[in-house]
């Protein structure tokens, strides 16, 4: 039975953190672990959820976790997988929460290396955008023309320069078994994929964009708002790939304004118009591509539309 707000376990894998008020990727953590249940095996880096859960005298997790090294989430994961299996242990789940700068930049040769090996783990980047735990320092996932404290605006430089990576065109390049994009805004959506990760053996990603609303320039309640409406306009997309079968689990037939999602964030007050325009192009380019590849399917009956 699929996991909703009414029928998700009550007990609290994540009690007691010392996360940011609204923060998204404790939320994210937080879902995941209650449906992952009490045999997972939590590895996280340095970053906002490491420093956030691992408190001297208080530990905030009811399940196994470990702190990693920055680069090596992906590697521990396979090192306990390996020794689980070793000992004919095959009821765990060895799960990795990352933020975006230990996934896309610092972590990327080591989760690459186990989607090779199709080592079995389940590996979660919790995106925020940019390195929040450090002071909010750019990363290769920070949106074009966002400020953070390397990519300030001013005369010389006008907030980011470069475009998001696509960890999700990466790692389905790789074959891996499952992957997905998923986001706090939606979230039965990212439930559902991580419940169908947990089911699946091998190597699993998923990428969940969790705003940060200390970095991002939000208040603490419109977390959700904000999350939700960086998919409404576009910039953001829900799909999940099964052995190279990609499909969209949202499609919307019509964007909200890419200018008021931008607008509504502090990290993009000094945004130009030609900025909004490139962000715009980009994003028209990625669905116009995708949906091509779509076809007249349109959606299904399920509300989810196949590649």
């Amino acid at each position: 039975m699929a996991l909703n707000a009414k029928n998700i376990p009550s007990d609290e894998p994540f009690l007691g953190h010392k996360a940011c008020p609204g923060c998204g990727g404790a939320l994210a953590l937080r879902l995941a672990l209650k449906i992952l249940g009490p045999r997972a095996v939590a590895v996280l880096p340095a970053g906002c959820m490491s420093a956030v859960g691992f408190n001297f005298p208080q530990l905030c997790f009811s399940c196994n976790a470990a702190i990693s090294t920055f680069a090596g989430t992906a590697s521990m994961l396979a090192g306990i997988a390996a020794g689980f299996e070793a000992q004919g242990i095959t009821d765990f789940k060895a799960v990795g929460f990352a933020g975006d700068g230990g996934t896309a930049d610092i972590g990327l040769q080591a989760l690459s290396g186990a989607i090779d090996r199709n080592d079995d783990i389940l590996y979660i980047c919790y995106d925020n955008e940019a390195y929040m735990n450090t002071g909010t320092q750019r990363s290769s996932l920070t949106p074009l023309g966002a400020a953070t404290t390397t990519t300030p605006y001013g005369s010389a430089v006008k907030g980011n320069r470069l475009s998001k990576k696509n960890m999700f065109e990466i790692v389905t390049a790789q074959g891996i078994p499952y992957a997905a994009t998923a986001s706090v805004g939606y979230l039965p959506d990212f439930m559902k994929k991580v419940e169908e990760a947990a089911a699946i053996r091998g190597t699993r990603y998923i990428h969940v964009i969790a705003p940060c609303p200390t970095g991002w320039g939000v208040r603490p309640d419109e977390t959700i708002e904000i999350a939700k409406a960086g998919v409404d306009c576009g910039l953001w997309y829900l799909a999940k790939s099964e052995y190279g079968a990609t499909t969209l689990t949202r499609n919307p037939r019509v964007f909200t304004p890419i200018g008021d999602y931008l607008r509504a964030q502090k990290r993009f007050s000094g945004i130009s118009e030609d900025d909004i325009e490139q962000l715009r192009k980009e994003r028209d380019l990625k669905w116009s591509r995708l949906r091509g590849e779509l076809g007249d399917a349109g959606l299904s009956g399920k509300g989810e539309t196949r590649l």
